[in-house]
Parts: C-alpha cells; structure tokens; sequence
C-alpha cells in the first residue's frame, strides 16, 4: 500500500466537471486526487502571422500556478513567466495540437488556459487531461454556431504521471511520493495508445529496461481510465472526439450522397455540398466520366475550401456503341427523368439480343493544393425487356446483376453497395489513397 492508501496501479480520484467557467466557448475544473486545474479554451478569429494565408488554424496554451496553489505562497507570474510555467505550457500545446487537424479548423485560434488552484502533484499531466476537455466543449459550441462544418478533433489526448517509490513502480504520484521519488515519468497518449510525449528521469537511481516496461505498463492503463473519464464528463458532445475528416459529395442526389457516405464511413464524414453552403449548377461538358467527375469535384472544392468527392457515372451498352454513355442522366432529354430513360432505353433495345451492358463510376477526390485523384469502377450486367424491383434509382430495374440473379432495384442497400460500379470505383480510390500513406510514411 502505498501513502495514501491506494494499491500501485490505481490512480487517485478522479472528477472533470464541464463547463466550469460560464464566459469560457470551452472548459471544465479537472481533480486528480489534491490537484485541481481550471482549464478554459478561448476561440479568436485570425492566425499569428506566421500562419497567415495559410488556410489552417492554430492551437496554443498557457499554464499558471495561483498564489495560493501550494502550501507556501506562489509569486505570480509577471511579465516573464518562471521556467517551469514556460515549459508546461510550451508541453500542453504541442500535445493538444496532435490532436486537432489545423487545417479543418480553418482560420482560428484556440487558446487554452489552464489555472492551478490546488497542487498536489501531476498539474502538468491533469491540465493536459482537462484541456481536452474544455478543447472539445469550444468545438462543439463552434459547431452550433455554424463557424465549423464538424469537429477538427481528430485523436483523444490524455496524461498522467508514474514513478518509482522506494523501489516500487507506482501510477498517478501525489506531491509526497513526487518529492521523494526515484524516477519520475509523464506519458501522454492518443487513444490509439501511441505515445506522443514522454519524460522520464532517474533522479534518485538509474532504472532498468524492465522497470520502464513496468511504467509504460501503468501509464497506458492510467490514460485509459482517464479518457473514460473525459468521454463520461462530456456525454454526447464525446462524438466530436476522434472525428473522421469531413469530404464533401459534389452531388445533390441524395441516393448517390448515401451511396458514398455508406461506402466511405471507415475513412470520412461525408457531408453534401449543400453543408457548406454551395448550390451552384455545375456545367459537366466532359467527354468521360472521368473528366465529369473532375469538373464536380475541383468546382465544390474551390468554392467551400473542402476536399471535395464527385462521382459520374452511368450505363453503357454493348449494341448501342456504349450509349446512353455520359448522357445517362439525361438520356430522353430531361435531366433525372429515370422513367423517360428507361423507357426510351427499352425503345432503342427492341429486337437486340446482344444485351450486354456495364455500369461505370468514375470518383474524384479534389483537395485543397493538390491534383485531383480518380479512381474508375465497372459493373457487368445485361438489360431486361421490362422492369423488376422498386429499389434503386436510374436504370436499376432494368439491369440485371447475373451472379445474384436480380437487378440493382431488386438488391438491398448491403448487396448493392458489395458489388455496384460505385462501390468498385470507391475501392480503387481507397487503394490509391492507401498507396499515397504508404508514400508519405
């Protein structure tokens, strides 16, 4: 047992009460145990000038100890903070900003201010813990406020202390085992357990390989409980943490915008265009689908400033020279008339016996000062004489999907997104994405 009572594993008592500072877009009071930590996240509108015309964001923090944090009175701060108070702070910023894509943030600065009222050990690793907090609070108040599409938030951060105590390993230090340990440790991860900073010193003794194995160990199960903590203390707004970036569906089809929200879900949050406010005609005068699929994309992207994902497609058939083609959707003359389509489809297809056809998607992705990536996809089938199925849109109930022996109409959500064109094309785009990683890394 060990000072206060508390097995070597066990971190103290912890609280994170949101919303702590009423004027604050973003806060909490965090306890661990003796310490407390008011941590509030202010947003401003503009960048430092280091970051200006950049298109992305900035996250910054400060820390300070109040007077009567310890035990015997703390001078404050003045215009030059301690040493100590710089290089907390300078820690909490840079560990926050692994969390939040600066770019999605777009031109803000968030500022997060963490005030000591009580010390008793690990401030540094509860002010981390607590600015997450308070960071996530700002964003979802961001949000409905409409001055963010969705959460920047892309990894859940949080922190703790470890030590050895007269030669035991030990998780969360209070001030007495911190004054007199022999190692002191702070780690702080992601929630995908990845480290993104840890400091370590044997100021008492030297320790082993094991004996760090053994802290890594109880950091990671602390950090753990931590973050069920702060998913606890924010209850709904929790679903901003860990956010998929947003990609914008260059479509006002709502099958389509579906279609790819359900294939992309493991990657993106797919929003349509109309989130961002863009409603404009797009003039598809491409020859392929491919160049139609460019023309949506690099257009939405332009005018919201999101990545941007645009899809063409349509049916080709073998015995009229590929028609109806890039003309697919307008195909009797009328945009999006699918019963026109069809039937003019049926029309020109009297007497044929070569009913060979294939449905093609071709998927664009445009992001901000980078070339477009395409991706194309192509789904075998013959036309029927008549339509079978309600489900589905366009030439569905006339295309017949051999393998299952039913049209698309006939197929459920599940069935049609495993074998469709567009499923197909979204494959290959995640196949070039996955190169592109695989490159970068």
């Amino acid at each position: 047992m060990r000072f206060d009572g508390r097995l070597q594993d066990e971190l103290r008592p912890v609280s994170i009460q949101p919303d702590f500072v009423r004027t604050a877009a973003g806060s909490c009071l965090v306890s661990t145990g003796g310490t407390r930590v008011i941590c509030t996240a202010s947003v401003e509108e503009g960048v430092p000038p280091f970051l200006r015309g950049k298109n992305q964001g900035w996250l910054t923090a400060e820390y300070a100890m109040l007077p009567a944090s310890t035990g015997q009175r703390k001078k404050r701060d003045g215009i030059k903070k301690d040493g100590r108070s710089v290089e907390i702070q300078r820690l909490i910023g840079r560990s926050l900003r692994q969390a939040v894509d600066l770019q999605a943030l777009g031109e803000y600065t968030i500022t997060l201010d963490c005030d000591v009222l009580e010390a008793d050990g690990g401030t540094r690793t509860a002010s981390i813990t607590g600015s997450m907090v308070a960071l996530t609070c700002a964003v979802d108040k961001m949000i409905r406020e409409g001055r963010l599409l969705s959460s920047p938030i892309r990894h859940q951060i949080a922190a703790v202390s470890c030590g050895i105590v007269e030669n035991e390993p030990c998780l969360d230090l209070c001030y007495q085992e911190d004054s007199q340990a022999q190692v002191d440790m702070n780690f702080v991860m992601n929630e995908q357990g990845e480290m993104i900073e840890l400091q370590g010193t044997g100021e008492g003794r030297a320790f082993s390989r094991g004996e760090l194995d053994r802290l890594l160990f109880l950091g990671e199960k602390g950090i753990r409980e931590l973050m069920r903590a702060q998913r606890d203390a924010l209850g709904d707004r929790a679903r901003h943490l860990c956010a998929k970036p947003v990609v914008l569906a260059a479509t006002g089809n709502m099958h389509k915008l579906r279609e790819l929200g359900e294939i992309f879900k493991d990657r993106y949050t797919v929003l349509p265009m109309s989130a961002a406010g863009f409603s404009d005609d797009i003039v598809e005068d491409g020859e392929t689908f491919a160049a139609n699929a460019v023309i949506k994309a690099e257009a939405v992207c332009a005018a919201t400033g999101y990545p941007a994902l645009a899809d063409d497609s349509g049916l080709a058939v073998e015995a009229l020279n590929g028609a109806p083609g890039v003309y697919s959707a307008r195909y009797a003359g009328v945009h999006g008339d699918d019963e026109a389509n069809n039937d003019l489809l049926l029309q020109n297809m009297e007497g044929v016996t070569d009913r060979r056809a294939f449905f093609v998607s071709a998927i664009a992705l445009k992001r901000p000062g980078e070339p477009p990536l395409v991706a194309e996809g192509r789904c075998p089938g013959v036309i029927l004489t008549e339509r079978r199925g309600t489900g589905g849109f366009g030439y569905d109930p006339l295309f017949l999907y051999e393998p299952l022996g039913k049209t698309f109409a006939e197929l459920n959500e599940e069935e049609k997104n495993s074998v469709s064109h567009r499923a197909r094309a979204c494959e290959a785009m995640r196949s070039l994405l996955e190169k592109e990683q695989k490159a970068e890394d």
